[in-house]
């Protein structure tokens, strides 16, 4: 079988990601070899090692704390630390099965289970009644990758290599693609805001919204096994600046490094890699049970309100940590990979994730979850992504433009501070 591979082209950094977003490999560089460029093996063992402990430890913990009766608060950071790790755990799985299965396979993976602990939370949540919490953290996980870890990345590759540049065929898409499942999205809110005479009919509406857009998911899946922009992109790439000081992979036609193509310590076993998945993905069930038990009395007893506590705290421990990986790829000085793995995120979030738990809710809990956001949630989530399309656009970013997204999250996430 064909392992994952992400592509390196003359003159700049390779694309590809561990999604659905792959181009056919020129030079096979694995997930577990992109790591750590100048320690591949030290540095991918040792981030395995803490995402397997950490995971076993706070799941324990979670399980004991909930067991003892402990203070709520105690068992919601618990709780919220495990999902974190266990969050963690699901996606490295899946990237390691897919060193088996291809890119193709392992983006179909990826795309159906790899938000397995953010889906759980949520189905819990809506069992619990607690709609606005799910909306929020659904939103929340889309501004927080698109916001917080794609400036954090930003911040971390241009920091340590200066500006850099990255092919903007595929981020342009993946934005692209963002936008209009965002918009799509938003149509029940504004029916809903604006009085109009869809407004006795949101339920519907959002039903109606949310099976288009997986049948543009499913539309949109052949396209990128098929190779996506890049497969149209048969001209020379633009020329880059050397952006790692000599050190490992670094734009420009220089083979990679014999080191990076021999066999790794890091890569698991075939049955490893789906037993740990299968005990992350059970973990997962029982931990978000818990830290939903926990969420409402914990908040109040810290004063935090539900949304605030959906759009920042359920969000990043559920989805932001996962998405860590492009924060290391851009330190790596791997913008191409880094982008496309951020970006595929959220758009997972509003192509997939949120149409099923749309559709889902009915059966799940006493309350519809619809479409109908509050307006500022609408505004933050449309400005993101405004904001994210013009960054990206240019092909090239810098540690400033990482600074002003991240700016941009802190500010949005202090308005929901109050509620």
């Amino acid at each position: 079988m064909q392992a994952l591979a992400w592509t390196t082209r003359p003159r700049r950094p390779g694309y590809a990601g561990n999604s659905l977003y792959n181009v056919a490999p020129d030079v096979a560089v694995t997930s577990a070899q992109v790591d750590d460029m100048p320690s591949t093996t030290d540095a991918l063992g040792t981030s395995q090692r803490l995402a397997i402990a950490g995971a076993g430890i706070f799941t324990a913990a979670s399980g004991l704390t909930a067991a003892a009766s402990a203070p709520d608060v105690a068992r919601f950071i618990v709780s919220a630390c495990a999902l974190a790790f266990l969050a963690a755990l699901v996606g490295q799985s899946i990237e390691q099965i897919g060193e088996r299965l291809g890119p193709g396979p392992t983006g179909l993976l990826q795309s159906s289970i790899g938000n397995v602990p953010e889906l759980l939370v949520a189905i819990f949540a809506l069992r619990a009644g607690l709609t606005t919490v799910v909306q929020a953290a659904l939103v929340g996980s889309v501004l927080g990758t698109l916001l917080l870890v794609l400036g954090g990345a930003f911040l971390s590759g241009g920091a340590r290599h200066g500006d850099q540049l990255f092919r903007p065929e595929a981020p342009r898409m993946l934005v692209t693609l963002l936008t209009l499942s965002v918009g799509a999205a938003l149509v029940p809110t504004l029916a809903a805001r604006l009085d109009t005479p869809a407004v006795h009919h949101v339920a519907a509406l959002s039903d109606v919204t949310a099976v288009v857009l997986l049948l543009v998911y499913a539309a949109s899946i052949p396209f990128w096994l098929r190779g996506g922009p890049d497969k149209f992109n048969t001209g020379a790439a633009p020329s880059a600046p050397p952006s790692d000081g000599g050190q490992g992979l670094v734009a420009g036609a220089r083979p990679l490094p014999s080191s990076l193509t021999g066999p790794t310590a890091g890569c698991w076993s075939l049955r490893m890699a789906i037993t740990l998945l299968a005990v992350a993905g059970i973990a997962s069930g029982f931990v978000s049970d818990w830290f939903v038990s926990s969420l409402v009395p914990a908040t109040r007893s810290l004063g935090i309100s539900p949304v605030f506590t959906g759009l920042v705290i359920v969000a990043i421990a559920s989805n932001a940590v996962e998405n860590a990986a492009g924060i290391r790829f851009a330190w790596k000085a791997r913008p191409d990979l880094a982008i496309s793995t951020i970006l595929n995120s959220p758009l997972q979030i509003t192509l997939f994730l949120i149409p099923v738990l749309v559709l889902m809710s009915p059966v799940i809990g006493p309350a519809h979850l619809t479409l109908v956001f509050p307006p500022l949630l609408v505004a933050a989530l449309a400005l993101g992504v405004v904001v994210v399309g013009v960054v990206v656009y240019d092909g090239e970013y810098s540690w400033l433009e990482g600074v002003a997204l991240i700016a941009l999250y802190v500010i949005i996430a202090t308005a929901f501070w109050w509620g």
